[in-house]
């Protein structure tokens, strides 16, 4: 079987009936997550497989599907709060559970949909397929704000294509969500189409190949049974996703490849209350030897720690807010060492329209780490503008990965170093453009926000956009303009 639609539409239609109790998406995917794990390590603990598994015959699937209604209910609690104490990854995907389902007969609807599938058997394409499906269902759902830890999969899977990741190499995410960047790089390196893996390379990419962080509880819990549908890492191993907070200090591990969307917002801060009992809020600052420059602004300290992770040849792509290329300051501070350190080689601007936090105006940069160097090790800067005259709602025209062919094109993965430009004199709005590194450090902040392309809603308004789309990209400018002005009134207020 291959089509995924009915056992997504099954067991998500679970989740409209659970609405009515007051379970939203999240808190069901999360219940699902918790299910499915006991589900899978009953079926490893029998024949073929025969595995010893740390969990408790008291707690075990069958434990739950020999009850019913209170008995039922109480019994699935008090597992949830037994497993959240286990060590390793079942201690990390039980972490802080708790039952959200509190009528009986639709957990034991819900466990009896899970035992009718046996998910061992299915192929890692459709089990992965299934979670993925629900995680952008979960991430469609507004009101969670699921969507700020779910980076468009087309998106990731272009970025890995540029990438082109290799076996026995390992890949980071210090910010990785729900792990989508690592089942990308895994799809891509275990494909028989771009490598043919002996032995040794399939045990590396299942077990020694990824690393990451993800602060956010219900997060990581979703990516370790991402990647465990996916074949990554073993039940009963050791958790290759920490729960600590990346930036806090250097690991000390090295990488070959970071790819990575840190999480959206401008500032790092902490609520604590004061004498007088009041919360109040402190910008969280990253005192580190490693970084260039001390600043509260999130987005480039994560800039200054995925520098920090690669190794002295390691590559890093990267999703960032418009301000990381344009702010001065602790910014213009950063750009210049990225830009003397290692060969930032490619910037593409994407469009509005494709994440599911409104107001984001992002770009993904690609550049590898080199050795010290007295010479800037940035030649050349190319640009994709990827955003003027583009145009995409996530719901009406979502962007697909053919949409991005042309850029992966351009790119060149193969060669990067016989690129051609499309942008000329007599081509005025080709979207491939090369700048030089003089020509970028002469411009004031060596701003990197670089544009060219006629914007044609400016000159034929006979030409516009869908209403919705237009819609859609007022509110993204409304949002992006409130997000500024958020944090300067913060910054006046002292908060």
């Amino acid at each position: 079987m291959t089509n995924t639609g009915p056992i997504v539409s099954k067991v998500w239609s679970f989740a409209d009936v659970l609405r009515d109790d007051g379970v939203g998406y999240g808190d069901y995917l999360e219940q699902l997550t918790y299910l499915l794990f006991l589900k899978m390590a009953d079926e490893y603990s029998r024949p073929p497989y025969d595995r010893k598994l740390p969990i408790p015959e008291k707690y075990n699937w069958e434990s739950l599907v020999s009850k019913k209604g209170a008995e039922l209910e109480s019994h699935y609690t008090e597992l949830l709060r037994e497993l959240s104490q286990a060590r390793g990854i079942l201690g990390q995907i039980f972490t802080k559970s708790q039952n959200k389902i509190q009528d009986p007969a639709k957990l034991y609807r819900i466990i009896g949909m899970i035992d009718k599938e046996n998910w061992s058997m299915m192929g890692t394409d459709l089990k992965g397929k299934i979670y993925e499906g629900l995680l952008e269902k979960n991430a469609e759902d507004v009101k969670s704000g699921a969507g700020q830890y779910f980076t468009p999969r087309v998106l990731i899977m272009a970025m890995v294509e540029c990438i082109h990741p290799e076996p026995e190499k390992t890949i980071c995410d210090p910010a990785c969500g729900t792990g989508g960047f690592f089942l990308a790089s895994y799809d891509f390196i275990s494909n028989p189409a771009n490598y043919s893996l002996d032995k040794e390379q399939k045990e590396f990419l299942k077990d020694r190949t990824f690393s990451g962080n993800e602060i956010v509880a219900s997060a990581r819990r979703m990516c370790l049974m991402n990647m465990f549908l996916h074949n990554i890492g073993e039940i009963d191993g050791e958790s290759s996703i920490s729960s600590v907070d990346s930036l806090i200090s250097d690991p000390g591990e090295r990488y070959d490849y970071v790819l990575t969307n840190p999480p959206f917002g401008k500032k790092s801060s902490m609520t604590f209350t004061n004498e007088e009992g009041k919360q109040e809020k402190e910008d969280l600052v990253y005192n580190r030897q490693d970084f260039w420059a001390t600043t509260s602004n999130k987005q480039l300290n994560f800039l200054q720690h995925i520098h920090t992770l690669l190794k002295s040849d390691g590559r890093a792509t990267v999703v960032l807010p418009d301000n990381v290329l344009f702010e001065g300051g602790a910014g213009e501070t950063v750009r210049k060492n990225i830009l003397e350190t290692t060969d930032l080689h490619t910037i593409l601007r994407l469009p509005t329209g494709i994440f599911y936090k409104q107001g984001v105006k992002a770009n993904v940069l690609f550049f590898d780490n080199k050795p010290a160097s007295k010479d800037p090790w940035t030649k050349e800067v190319w640009i994709y503008d990827f955003r003027t005259n583009v145009h995409f709602t996530l719901k009406k025209n979502p962007m697909k990965f053919e949409d991005l062919q042309d850029f992966i094109s351009c790119y060149n993965p193969e060669n990067r170093h016989e690129r051609k430009e499309t942008w000329s004199e007599d081509n005025p709005n080709g979207r491939w453009r090369k700048f030089s590194y003089d020509e970028i450090a002469s411009r004031d902040k060596t701003n990197l926000d670089i544009f060219w392309v006629k914007d044609e809603s400016l000159a034929d308004l006979d030409n516009l956009p869908d209403p919705d789309i237009l819609a859609n990209e007022i509110i993204e400018n409304v949002e992006a303009g409130l997000e500024s002005f958020r944090e300067i009134v913060e910054t006046i207020n002292g908060e």
